[in-house]
């Protein structure tokens, strides 16, 4: 069975062909949720010279929209990053197209956690500088001069040691849900902000055994060659990340030492890896580890709402925002397009720990007609 969605070629006199996908989302995500099949969420990456990038990406969305795969793919002159949703009687398939480029050929898939979940509506394909964004100057250091990669197991024997330190690889927002036990958590809204707080935080310890990890490995692999490069002379790493090690322990009967929620970068925004919440409702305080985008589309700030506030706020963060999605949507297109190149929002922009309770006064509620 073949599956593909619609895309359009777009045809421009001197201009290279382009595929994308020319639906709203809401048309995309009821072709989903109709859907008869079941579908894999699955992650990989590998850092390899690729060129020709615009022909390559163009060859990719075509073999994998008629495969039916969805999901967001970044390729780079370094390599590929890739999370991605496959129909399951397609899986096959997709690896032997995978394997017939020699570029990719064997690459580890890592599985989603918690299966069969609509975490992505469409296709998309981009060409970035770097599949992902560090702030490195790859030609100062030895980028493929990497850590020890240890599996599960091997990383699980570690943890809780006192001659070891464990360093979370991730940003804030993820770490905020769930990590491994007394692992360093820096606070940072982006990879390349979080590289020189973890060199402080790593002050005097460069003899010492130091432990990565992030989400599926890809990080850790740039990080880790950069800790060498520092001096650091006993990098480690997770093989495959907290996907592979959640996998991996459940397997082997192990306990898990990584508590909370991995955070994943789809519509999901986490999968459960243990029943602990450590986390806390960003508006009222009580415990939680749902995170939701602020509903106002001139916001969306990325926060952690128990369903409480959820409902009270109507998705929203604050009340500016709730007060712009109580208008009808077309009042809201006004209003957005009156505001684009204004910063009336800016305060409320930041990723970094936002303290929504002292923004609003610890209110129980938003302040409309109906909540007076």
């Amino acid at each position: 069975m073949i599956y593909s969605t619609i895309s359009v070629y777009l045809c421009i006199p001197s201009m290279k062909k382009r595929l994308y996908n020319i639906h709203r989302k809401d048309i995309l995500q009821k072709k989903v949720q109709d859907e008869e099949f079941e579908r894999f969420t699955i992650s990989f990456y590998r850092y390899v010279y690729l060129n020709d990038l615009e022909q390559l990406r163009d060859e990719l969305y075509e073999e994998w929209d008629a495969l039916g795969i969805l999901g967001r793919i970044y390729i780079a002159e370094e390599g590929i990053n890739a999370q991605i949703s496959v129909p399951e009687h397609n899986h096959a398939s997709f690896r032997k197209v995978i394997d017939n480029r020699i570029e990719f050929k064997d690459v580890p898939f890592k599985y989603a956690v918690q299966d069969n979940l609509d975490s992505f509506y469409k296709l998309k394909i981009k060409i970035r500088k770097k599949i992902v964004a560090d702030g490195l100057d790859d030609d100062s250091f030895d980028v493929t001069n990497v850590g020890n990669h240890l599996s599960a197991k091997e990383f699980h024997e570690l943890v809780g040691r006192e001659d070891v330190t464990i360093v979370d690889m991730r940003n804030h927002y993820e770490s905020e849900v769930g990590h491994f036990e007394g692992a360093i958590t820096p606070d940072s809204d982006t990879f390349r902000e979080e590289l020189p707080i973890v060199e402080e935080k790593l002050e005097g310890k460069k003899d010492e055994k130091i432990l990565l990890y992030c989400t599926g490995g890809i990080r850790c692999e740039k990080a880790s060659a950069w800790l060498k490069h520092k001096g650091f002379n006993d990098v480690n790493q997770l093989h495959g990340g907290i996907i592979e090690y959640a996998q991996q322990i459940k397997k082997q009967g192990l306990e898990s030492k990584f508590k909370g929620k991995n955070f994943v970068f789809d519509r999901r925004l986490g999968e459960r890896i243990t029943e602990e919440v450590i986390s806390h409702c960003h508006q009222c305080g009580a415990p939680c580890d749902n995170h939701t985008n602020c509903a106002n589309d001139e916001c969306h700030l990325l926060f952690i709402q128990c369903d409480s506030c959820r409902e009270k706020w109507d998705g929203c963060c604050k009340q500016e925002c709730y007060d712009i999605v109580q208008l009808p949507i077309e009042d809201q297109r006004k209003h957005r397009k009156k505001h684009k190149n204004e910063d009336s929002l800016s305060i409320y922009k930041s990723r970094l720990r936002p303290k929504l309770k002292e923004i609003l006064n610890k209110e129980d509620g938003p302040k409309d007609e109906k909540n007076p």
